[in-house]
């Protein structure tokens, strides 16, 4: 019988969930932004003029949640999309001047969140936090 509470896919899936709410609020409140949305402009944000496909690489996330979120960021004016000059079928993506005002607004009470968490562990809690997590991620390709 699978001991749920101790299956790491689990516990990791929940522990995201959980963090991804906790910042939510500051996002959903004030600027009516869904997770995947707030995904998608920390994205953009940090790799300007990628394509859609590539955001739901960086994303990890559904390829229909991102689409529908570029979409709905598009229709709101916070991401424009430009075809590409050599490839026309080829669409990038960028933050317009308010996706790139919310993007600052927002960043730095995500990384305050980020701060406040990691201030619970040490140095080396935190070190070998990193770690674990590379690691996991590279073992978790297949």
């Amino acid at each position: 019988m699978l001991d749920l509470e101790h299956f790491l896919p689990y516990r990791l899936s929940r522990l995201s969930n959980q963090i991804s709410r906790g910042i939510a609020r500051t996002y959903e409140e004030k600027f009516g932004l869904s997770v995947t949305e707030w995904r998608v402009i920390a994205i953009l944000g940090r790799y300007p003029g990628i394509s859609a496909t590539e955001v739901t690489e960086k994303s990890a996330m559904d390829k229909v949640a991102i689409s529908r979120a570029v979409r709905r960021l598009i229709d709101a004016g916070r991401i424009r999309r430009q075809a590409n000059d050599n490839d026309r079928r080829a669409k990038h993506l960028f933050l317009s001047d308010q996706g790139q005002a919310v993007y600052d607004a927002i960043v730095p009470a995500a990384l305050a969140y980020e701060q406040r968490l990691l201030n619970a562990l040490s140095d080396k809690e935190k070190n070998q936090l990193d770690r674990l997590l590379t690691r996991l991620t590279e073992l978790s390709h297949y």
